[in-house]
């Protein structure tokens, strides 16, 4: 159990908790929330790992009794118990692999289809709908952000929220192009196609760090949200859209009620695309970024789906491949997760 580095994890806390008990702390909001984030995650990783030891303490005791008295249902029991434990250290080990600097924060995801319009519009909503029912089984929260529907089918593109701690620690692997092989149910010939969609992963961008943009350097539509119906829909033009002309990146927001929500939350989607773009341009000033495009086809997938003439889905990074693609699409995707974060050691 070493590997958690409980007594690291104990002092830390206490400097954080000294460092609250400071008159001046509660002067800085900045500060004061990055803290308070912090130690929230560490006594989330402290409570796990207690209650952890304590469970494998109970069994221990437990079988020692069925080692002096066998009884069939208590060891079938402590099995069963066993089995539930070593998931949760399998957990809190995949834990222990997200250090990275914003590995803790919101992860924001946008989702395009590559060329083939329709089958690809359809592909895209399954890499949706499989993201969602990750995070649902996850116990994280998914807030749709912006949503285009394609004229038949599917989606042309979709912009989503996955809330929660480490959202961005675990997506971060998901980003790149996603390519589908299967029998198209969009063509009367029943021919198989191959299909690709992108993922852009960004962490949400946390007030305690400094994005300065120039207001000039942005352009503000405003018009109706659209979508499939419901919670799509909005009768007035509240929905935003955010072009950053310098780098022609484009952000837009359809989710809340009003125009002013919207925008605020365009333009925390915008910094954090910004802060991304001058992270990988290594850039000291917003207006310096040039940004660029990549082909969402051939070459440059990280992932495959092949529903025909077999079944099978393999990570091109990892070399882990999973023959259930159902399971995967149904949001079994924990092991390509890991084998990335793993592999990144």
């Amino acid at each position: 159990m070493n590997l958690f580095d409980i007594v690291n994890l104990e002092k830390q806390l206490k400097e954080l908790e000294q460092e609250t008990a400071k008159p001046e702390f509660w002067e800085n909001t900045q500060n004061n929330t990055k803290v308070l984030t912090k130690i929230k995650n560490i006594k989330n990783k402290y409570t796990s790992y207690k209650e952890l030891e304590a469970e494998l303490s109970n069994l221990l005791e437990l079988a020692q009794l069925v080692k002096e008295e066998y009884d069939e249902d208590m060891a079938k029991d402590i099995m069963h118990n066993l089995k539930k434990q070593e998931k949760n250290l399998e957990k809190m080990e995949l834990k222990t692999l997200l250090s990275g600097i914003y590995d803790s924060n919101n992860a924001i995801i946008t989702i395009h289809p590559g060329a083939g319009g329709t089958e690809s519009q359809d592909w895209a909503e399954m890499l949706y709908r499989m993201y969602t029912r990750w995070a649902t089984k996850n116990d994280y929260m998914v807030k749709e952000l912006d949503y285009l529907e394609g004229e038949e089918a599917g989606i042309k593109s979709v912009t989503f929220e996955i809330i929660g701690e480490n959202a961005y620690g675990y997506m971060k692997g998901e980003m790149g192009v996603h390519r589908l092989v299967r029998i198209s149910p969009f063509d009367s010939g029943g021919r198989r196609h191959t299909s690709f969609a992108s993922l852009e992963v960004l962490p949400e961008i946390t007030d305690d760090i400094q994005i300065d943009i120039n207001p000039d350097d942005l352009r503000v539509d405003t018009y109706r949200s659209s979508g499939a119906g419901g919670q799509h829909i909005n009768k007035t033009s509240s929905a935003v859209r955010i072009t950053h002309i310098p780098t022609n990146i484009v952000v837009a927001c359809q989710s809340e009620r009003s125009q002013i929500q919207n925008r605020e939350t365009a333009m925390k989607m915008l910094k954090s695309k910004l802060f991304d773009l001058k992270e990988k341009e290594h850039k000291e000033r917003i207006e310096d970024l040039k940004g660029e495009q990549k082909d969402i086809a051939w070459g440059s997938q990280i992932r495959s789906y092949v529903f025909c003439p077999y079944t099978m889905v393999k990570d091109h990074r990892t070399n882990y491949e999973v023959g259930n693609v159902q399971a995967v699409m149904d949001g079994e995707i924990d092991g390509f997760m890991e084998s990335y974060l793993k592999s990144n050691l």
